[in-house]
């Protein structure tokens, strides 16, 4: 038996502005309200506004609450400032990566850790089952939040006719609490489209006042609704991994290049550090394979699963693809051979349905913002 996917607050709105919806990780979310290349082209030049409440928010309170959370995932989060932001990532014990997570210090001893909406249950159910022997407590409050977002070169503009909090103060990987069109809102800047833009974490009550007030103000500026098809493309873009494509239990962060991430200098043990310093020995001595951007020659799209080829061998596979509005071309990531992924290597090619279409192969991101 099937079970209804779930409705963000705004959902009768969305079906109001004739939004595309679809079933995403068992939410009923816009896929796009027109066009997803004049979506994607709105947030590269001007702003979007998105509807991001599939997202899941887990709380975690408590005098240990740091060194808890430190413990259960690869980051130090002892370090983290009040009013920062963390990219962390929550493995198993063999090291393989159950979800990529932004942690948020709301206060001393209050986190708030957000997890991708198909993951949200499993890192709520690690986290609780961690957090034994810590004078801390886990809470889920995905029923808390609504997330909106607004994403481009424009969105500090709309965002100051409509709140008098410090953007200009707000770094990035940064959150404040605030007014927003007259809502409280917790205002992040972390972004997940290579643009400039704005995390908005509401009350759902309050979701359908602050995506209206943030239409008019954007207005004047070309701010337009903007859907998950196109959010997928400008991440590509901006070389960002998704969970479930770059990321998986099958890799460890080291393989998927992220080993930065793992902190093996911090205090006392956390989940999978014996794994982890055996996968970053490994990587040292004999490079997995890489992620690496694809530019294709000619038009044919690849897609995630397609295998990577060169010299009449399968040397790897494409995790991600997709036209690119910005460079109007396909492109794709891909985890390669370590022996082919220097850019400008020949020869390498994809195999889209038993035809091997050539490829460049580049470093990412494909596309990064003029600051």
């Amino acid at each position: 038996m099937s079970t209804a996917p779930r409705l963000t607050a705004l959902d009768a709105l969305h079906r109001s502005l004739g939004a595309t919806m679809t079933d995403f990780a068992g939410w009923d979310m816009p896929l796009r309200y027109a066009s997803e290349r004049d979506e994607h082209n709105a947030v590269r030049t001007r702003a979007g506004l998105f509807d991001l409440s599939h997202m899941g928010e887990i709380t975690v309170t408590g005098p240990e609450a740091a060194a808890f959370l430190s413990y259960a995932l690869v980051g130090n989060i002892a370090t983290v400032g009040n009013g920062r932001a963390r990219y962390t990532m929550i493995v198993q014990e063999d090291g393989g990566i159950v979800d990529d997570l932004i942690v948020y210090r709301l206060g001393e001893t209050e986190y708030m850790v957000v997890a991708n909406a198909g993951n949200a249950q499993i890192v709520l159910d690690a986290l609780t089952g961690r957090v034994g022997g810590f004078d801390a407590d886990v809470r889920d409050d995905r029923d808390a939040y609504a997330l909106l977002a607004v994403q481009g070169p424009e969105s500090p503009a709309i965002m100051k006719a409509v709140t008098d909090a410090d953007l200009d103060g707000l770094k990035y990987y940064a959150g404040l609490p605030g007014t927003v069109a007259g809502v409280p809102a917790l205002i992040a800047r972390t972004g997940y489209t290579g643009e400039d833009g704005f995390e908005l974490f509401v009350a759902p009550e309050h979701a359908e006042q602050l995506w209206r007030a943030l239409t008019e103000a954007g207005a004047p500026h070309g701010l337009i609704p903007c859907g998950l098809s196109c959010r997928d493309t400008l991440r590509l873009e901006a070389g960002m991994p998704l969970y479930g494509h770059e990321l998986t239990t099958a890799l460890t962060p080291f393989d998927a290049g992220l080993g930065r991430v793992v902190k093996f200098e911090k205090e006392g043990d956390f989940v999978g550090r014996e794994a982890l310093q055996a996968a970053a020995e490994r990587a040292e001595s004999a490079p997995p394979r890489k992620l690496v951007g694809l530019i294709a020659e000619g038009r044919r799209v690849p897609r995630a699963g397609f295998p990577v080829v060169a010299d009449g061998k399968v040397i790897g596979e494409v995790t991600s693809g997709a036209p690119s509005p910005t460079l109007g071309k396909p492109i794709a990531m891909a985890y390669v051979d370590a022996a082919f992924a220097a850019p400008g290597t020949e020869g390498v090619g994809v195999d889209i349905r038993g035809t091997h279409e050539p490829y460049e192969v580049v470093a990412l991101p494909f596309y990064k913002r003029q600051k």
